[in-house]
């Protein structure tokens, strides 16, 4: 039973390390072997220039196909893996196609897992905890008004005038900027845009508590079903999003007027433009730490009182280990890949788990990857 790890980008390296260090036989692929041998060379010397064909020719049944690829790769990669048997395992978020993809699976008897990585994946599992442990307490009742507020981001650990660092290429932030999102505020879907016309705060119930810029990403909703609520039940608020030093929309805002302008090939274009420029300004200098924080909320409220309400509230920063990116979307990734190898995920296409079994896994190994992991219970 081999790993097949495909891509050996900045955020890839300590799940992969920790694999080959557990032992298990790892095929790496990549690109740029130069580059595969320069991060794990000291390990493993089945090391790959990447192509499909020559990974199919070496691809068997039972095998673990893991991408950490540019997303464009992750259909192809899973569809080769269920032709072979194989397992596939992502830390991206599950694409119509990907899910498109879900019967065919479970008719190989194969798991396509995705989404186990930090945003998406450890925010899953905190979510799955805490909704778990509002349904065995006593305050719960299906009647109660339920926010749920998830929010994540990579931020310097040292502040700076930009109010923001790269920890790889920007073209992806300048994308997402450019992406509208669905959310529930204050009872009412919120459908926005761009970002900067959902902009809010949040204060993080960190050791010192510090308050964020924060705003919705993507299309929330879905995930209501993924964490456990059921149709019928009130929600007031339901976010996922993202956070950001406060300053940061004041600093960025001549990036969103260009931004609003950009169209076509052209804009494509100038996108790409602005992400060298800023990779060259703004990415982290050699040893420079990075800080990862992800706060992950629920409340339920009876007749305008809070009955229950408790946060998981997670900050890391990058230490002698690496950066905490890197950890924090690894590592749970090689969890994943483990746990897919040992048949604890059932076929088909899924997300980070919500087996108590393995979250409690998940987060017993967040605790030692991140400096500070705290379940704050705001009611009790």
């Amino acid at each position: 039973m081999t790993i097949h790890w495909c891509g050996t980008g900045l955020s890839a390296i300590p799940g992969l390390r920790r694999l080959i260090e557990a032992g298990h036989a790892v095929t790496v692929w990549n690109r740029t072997t130069d580059k595969a041998r320069a991060a794990v060379g000291d390990l493993t010397d089945d090391i790959h220039a990447f192509d499909i064909d020559a990974l199919s020719g070496k691809l068997a049944k039972g095998d673990v196909v893991v991408s950490m690829l540019p997303a464009d790769w992750h259909v192809p990669l899973a569809e080769l893996a269920i032709a072979k048997g194989a397992q596939f395992v992502s830390s991206s978020y599950i694409a119509p196609e990907m899910r498109a993809l879900d019967g065919k699976a479970k008719d190989a008897g194969v798991a396509l897992v995705n989404e186990v990585g930090l945003d998406p994946g450890i925010d899953h599992v905190m979510a799955h905890r805490l909704m778990a442990d509002y349904r065995a307490s006593d305050a719960f009742d299906p009647k109660n008004e339920l926010s749920f507020l998830s929010y994540c981001g990579g931020v310097p650990k040292h502040t700076n005038a930009f109010r923001y660092k790269f920890s790889w290429s920007p073209l992806g932030v300048l994308k997402a900027l450019r992406s509208p999102s669905r959310s529930i505020r204050a009872g009412e879907e919120l459908v926005v845009q761009r970002p900067w016309d959902a902009l809010s705060t949040y204060t993080a119930p960190l050791p010192q508590p510090e308050a964020f810029e924060v705003y919705p990403n993507r299309d929330s909703l879905p995930f209501m079903a993924e964490y456990g609520f059921e149709p019928g039940w009130p929600v007031r608020d339901f976010v996922r999003g993202t956070l950001r030093l406060n300053g940061w929309s004041d600093e960025w805002a001549p990036i969103f007027r260009e931004i609003e302008t950009l169209q076509g090939p052209t804009g494509e274009e100038r996108l790409r433009e602005m992400s060298a420029e800023f990779w060259s300004k703004h990415a982290y200098d050699e040893g420079e730490p990075d800080r990862v924080v992800l706060c992950v909320d629920l409340e339920a409220r009876n007749h305008g009182k809070t009955v229950w309400h408790k946060t998981y509230v997670m900050d890391a920063w990058g230490d002698e280990r690496g950066t905490a990116m890197a950890r924090l979307v690894s590592v749970p990734v090689s969890l994943a890949v483990e746990a897919a190898m040992a048949g604890e995920i059932a076929p088909g296409v899924s997300a980070a788990p919500s087996d108590p079994k393995l979250v409690t896994r998940w987060m017993d190994t967040v605790d030692v990857l991140a400096q500070h992991l705290q379940i704050v219970d705001h009611a009790g």
